[in-house]
């Protein structure tokens, strides 16, 4: 059975940093790309970064280039993203992701980051 487990959210305040990390688990896994998205409340799940294996490419949303760096761990069975100056805004469930092109999509359950003012 696969599963992504994040580990690393936490209260800050802002302006502070944050390292994410995501490791995924079972025998049957493997992925296209993995990468992270976030949910505050009251607002729909939105991307944040991701990285694909096949070349390297990261993509990052926006609102948070420049201050997060996503990057994959060993065996592409894991992924971190440091999350420097952090903002009020950024505060949400962080959701660990797996792409599998042409396949769904594998989830992790989430690890709150609340940046205070």
């Amino acid at each position: 059975q696969v599963q992504l487990v994040e580990s690393g959210g936490g209260l800050v305040q802002a302006g502070e940093s944050l390292r994410l990390s995501c490791a995924a688990s079972g025998r049957s896994f493997s992925s296209d790309g993995m990468g992270w998205y976030r949910q505050a409340p009251g607002k729909e799940r939105e991307f944040v970064a991701r990285i694909i294996w096949s070349n390297g490419n990261i993509y990052y949303a926006e609102s948070v280039k420049g201050r997060f760096t996503i990057s994959g761990g060993v065996a592409k069975r894991t992924v971190y993203l440091q999350m420097n100056s952090l903002k009020p805004e950024d505060t949400a469930v962080y959701y660990c992701n797996a792409v599998r092109f042409g396949f769904p999509d594998y989830w992790g359950q989430g690890t709150q980051v609340t940046v205070s003012s």
